[in-house]
């Protein structure tokens, strides 16, 4: 019999399991059994193609409808086209080449019906593109089934693949493990499955992966869900209880210090909301145990003087701050904005104010030198730096609060390593995200945080009009784009262009490192994506041949960067040609313009960090994004939905529907597939709510779970996982 902790190594054919292992993740046969199905197939009733998205390995149920032999280009020899249609009338194109032609073609006669699976992609006349499977894994339904009454029978799951492993393999290995699989320790208490109508664990694992009917599926799902929103709610749960026993000094607000200073100063008032959330940390760094907050807002809330305004209360109590930010140029602008906004409070020393000192890991010897023993005298009450804050010859006089900005792009280990610098008392800790976080998922992903919200906008932002320029079915949009930039020069102002790669070298892909191949086709392959250094060379040269145009990116020596950046801010650089370096805190009011090339390989959270860099100084901003893709495709729709509306919740969710549960849950960051398998974070509020009442109540009543066994080895399984270190570390 097989066991749910047992190693596939054993229970497989080495072949199966090292697939399993290397393309899915997947170690245990408790980890196989989860890899539920991603749809299941009706073979009375074919499956839309209409939700396809370009490079990803799918699996395509559909009917063939005819073969076509035709010549290879520049090359003697035939290739196979099969054309697929499913039952919405959606048509995929199977291309098959060398003797693999041959044998597609013997299998393959109109009106077969069967799973095809591989990497998908588009080929065809420019705006008139086609979806297309090279080379595709295929299974044929039994002939006579379509007439045949079991035709409308069980549902056939299909799984996520990938390269090598098709979905129906991955089927047989799981009916071998659900035939040897011995009786389980189900973690939820019985009384609580009754309480919800819940199925047993054994029952639910094989109604999923053989369903009788999709009641069958309905029923799995609603206890698998309930599973994965109960086992995170525990232990967010338990990870809040044990912070509230975690030492931190308190640094309450003092009257007369450098807050009162800096707040007499501030030429501006604070919005509703800055101040309101001003007052709830104020609150938190008093307390005597650690704050965990997270601070979102929209592009240009105002996050930075709500952070600064805290730093300087730890400052005033003694205590030192740290801001850490994920690029050397937006350390380098938080220092110039902090350093900026107080004036000669700044300077320390007879000014009565601190020192703000900037660490980075490209800074000289002496310069370096000087920022270390800053910091560890406590002579600098701020310190703004990059991972080089993280090493370990980096000390702190008192370390009372620290500051992650854009928290999403840092790694688990990073966090905690600066949090630990604070000694044997916890500092305050405050993460910083303008990527707006729907309820559902603030409620599961950072259950163990207080979240402030920014929503409200400073006086002086003006509105940001979008527009997507369909650059192959229009190319005269694209001349107007620049056309548009050259009427904005003329008025004295500046313009972006984002390109997502650097150049034509390995390792220029770029700040975003898209993914920038689609299958390979007979007639057309997509081109790569637009490189930084290819496109201001054709602007230099051509639309903008007298304009002042520079260039940007990651891989710049970090003085030049920084140099750039400090001239376009002085408005002596008309245009700039940048990765997504600019994408978060570079800060310049002059400019009015966001072009961002090829910008459907972009998700929707970046376009609108990307746009919020204009329309900053009181100048209407105008953001355009330059695709190729067609109508009617679904990056063509995210491109759409971002020129739809300014509000960054809206788009959240979109991108969110958009993107697998387990980046937005911080999988990418610790290395590890994600825990979440069933559970929706928009659609599954109610349940996450229900499973977190119950987990609150049974921890109160049994914190640490001494009777219940099962749901315990869960929670430690999860714990196990790095995907729990990301939860336990935020």
């Amino acid at each position: 019999m097989s066991r749910f902790d047992e190693p596939l190594t054993k229970a497989l054919d080495p072949k199966t399991a090292k697939l399993l292992h290397t393309v899915l993740g997947l170690e245990t046969v408790g980890d196989l059994l989860r890899h539920y199905p991603r749809r299941y197939a009706e073979r009375g009733e074919l499956t839309s193609l209409d939700a396809l998205e370009v490079d990803e390995h799918v699996t395509v149920v559909g009917e063939v409808t005819r073969l076509m032999r035709k010549p290879m280009r520049n090359r003697g020899g035939t290739w196979l086209e099969v054309e697929v249609v499913d039952g919405s009338g959606s048509k995929i194109y199977l291309s098959f080449f060398g003797k693999g032609s041959h044998v597609a073609e013997s299998r393959l006669k109109p009106g077969r019906r069967g799973m095809f699976a591989g990497k998908v992609g588009l080929f065809g006349a420019r705006g008139k593109p086609r979806w297309q499977l090279a080379h595709p894994e295929f299974e044929l339904f039994e002939e006579g089934e379509a007439s045949a009454e079991d035709f409308a029978a069980a549902p056939v799951p299909i799984y996520p693949a990938g390269k090598d492993l098709t979905p129906w393999a991955i089927r047989r290995a799981i009916g071998m493990m659900l035939d040897t699989l011995g009786p389980l320790d189900d973690p939820l208490p019985a009384d609580l499955r009754a309480r919800h109508a819940l199925p047993g664990l054994d029952d639910a694992l094989t109604a999923i992966h053989r369903p009788k009917d999709f009641g069958d599926v309905q029923r799995a799902r609603k206890r698998l869900k309930f599973d994965e929103a109960f086992l995170l709610q525990a232990v967010l749960l338990q990870r809040r209880q044990a912070a509230t026993a975690w030492p931190a000094k308190p640094r309450p607000r003092r009257d007369g210090g450098l807050l009162a200073d800096f707040d007499a100063r501030l030429p501006f008032s604070l919005t509703e909301g800055q101040a309101a959330v001003g007052e709830e940390i104020a609150a938190d760094l008093a307390l005597e145990h650690p704050m965990h907050r997270l601070l979102q807002g929209e592009v240009g809330a105002g996050k930075t003087v709500v952070a600064l305004r805290a730093m300087l209360q730890v400052v005033d109590a003694g205590g030192q701050a740290v801001l850490l930010a994920p690029t050397e140029v937006l350390a380098q602008q938080h220092h110039r904005s902090i350093s900026g906004m107080l004036g000669d409070l700044a300077q320390g020393g007879m000014f009565g104010g601190t020192a703000v000192t900037l660490l980075t890991g490209s800074m000289g010897a002496a310069a370096r030198r000087a920022a270390l023993l800053d910091a560890a005298s406590g002579t600098a009450g701020i310190v703004v730096g990059t991972h080089a804050l993280l090493q370990e010859h980096v000390q702190f006089a008192d370390l009372g609060l620290v500051v992650v900005d854009e928290q999403h792009r840092f790694g688990v280990e990073q966090r905690d390593a600066l949090r630990e610098k604070a000694g044997d008392a916890r500092p305050h800790v405050l993460v910083m995200t303008a990527t707006p976080i729907p309820r559902t998922v603030a409620m599961t992903v950072f259950g163990d945080l207080e979240v402030s919200t920014l929503s409200q906008l400073p006086s002086g932002r003006a509105p940001i009009t979008t527009h997507v320029v369909p650059a192959a079915e229009k190319p005269h949009y694209l001349e107007r784009t620049w056309a548009r930039v050259r009427e904005e020069v003329a008025l004295g102002r500046q313009a972006y262009i984002v390109c997502p790669r650097i150049g034509d070298l390995e390792g220029d892909e770029g700040d975003l490192a898209p993914s920038d191949s689609n299958s390979a086709s007979a007639d057309e392959e997509r081109r790569p994506p637009l490189a930084v250094l290819e496109v201001a060379e054709m602007l230099s040269e051509g639309p903008f041949h007298d304009l002042r145009v520079a260039v940007l990116h990651g891989k710049l020596p970090p003085e030049e960067k920084d140099a750039i950046m400090r001239s376009f801010s002085r408005g002596e650089i008309d245009i700039l040609v940048a990765t997504t370096v600019i994408e978060v805190g570079v800060d310049v009011p002059n400019s009015s313009v966001m072009i961002i090339m090829d910008a459907d390989r972009f998700g929707v959270s970046q376009l609108h960090q990307l746009r919020g860099r204009v329309g900053r100084g009181g100048l209407p901003g105008l953001c355009l994004l330059v695709s190729d893709f067609p109508e009617n495709t679904p990056a063509r729709a995210r491109l759409d939905a971002v020129a739809a509306t300014l509000d960054g919740f809206e788009l959240s969710r979109v991108d969110l529907e958009q993107r697998r549960e387990g980046d937005v849950l911080g999988a990418a960051q610790s290395g590890k597939r994600s825990s979440l398998k069933m559970l929706q974070l928009l659609r599954d509020e109610d349940v996450i709510a229900t499973a977190r009442d119950e987990a609150a109540a049974l921890l109160a009543a049994d914190p640490a779970l001494t009777t219940h066994p099962g749901l315990r080895a869960e929670i430690d399984r999860l714990l196990a996982d790095e995907r729990a270190e990301y939860l336990e570390k935020t």
